[in-house]
């Protein structure tokens, strides 16, 4: 689903948690109609790449930055994890990396390490380079699979409420129709749509 229709649900669900009663259900089944017809259309993943079908963005997705992107400075690769091995590094990069971090903050913290001659400079902005992109990627990774964990689910759960609609509408062609079961299901597709 794109992000409008994530705005839709979420607008609802907002609405839901503010009183809106008089509406709810009218919301519920255009938000049903919404997802149904996001996990029916051709377009439905907006993937940029076939190989990275859950990856849910326009964009492509880029699974790992090189160094060689974001570095001009002399090769890191030697420095694997040697930065773990030096305590004032390695509580630099964490409180670095750390996104509540102001820039300003980090700037600073930044100037007040790399201190001695031009050659201590450098070798301690390389070991501090190596750490935060060490880090950094790894943080960008989890957040990465935890796009498409969402992406994934977000595509099941479309196919449940497909799935609970088809049944809701061959328990009420049903004669008699069974009413404790359509109410059941009923409610469960609502728990579903407002992700409860």
């Amino acid at each position: 689903m794109g992000h409008h229709h994530l705005a839709t649900l979420t607008a609802i669900a907002a609405a839901r948690k503010a009183g809106g009663t008089q509406v709810h259900r009218i919301e519920i089944l255009l938000a049903a109609a919404a997802v149904v017809f996001c996990a029916q259309s051709p377009g439905a993943s907006n993937a940029a790449d076939p190989r990275y079908p859950d990856w849910p963005c326009v964009q492509a997705k880029v699974p790992e930055i090189s160094v060689a992107a974001v570095w001009d400075g002399p090769p890191i690769e030697q420095l694997a994890n040697n930065w773990q091995n030096e305590p004032r590094i390695r509580d630099l990069v964490i409180r670095l990396s750390a996104r509540r971090t102001p820039m300003d903050e980090a700037q600073k913290s930044i100037v007040e390490f790399l201190t001695g001659d031009a050659a201590a400079k450098a070798e301690k902005g390389k070991q501090l380079f190596a750490g935060l992109f060490e880090t950094l990627n790894s943080q960008r990774n989890d957040i990465m699979n935890g796009l498409e964990r969402l992406a994934r689910r977000e595509k099941e759960l479309a196919e449940q409420i497909k799935s609970d609609t088809s049944a809701l509408h061959a328990l009420q062609d049903k004669s008699p129709p069974d009413q404790a079961r359509i109410d059941e299901l009923q409610k469960k597709k609502d728990a579903d749509l407002l992700g409860k």
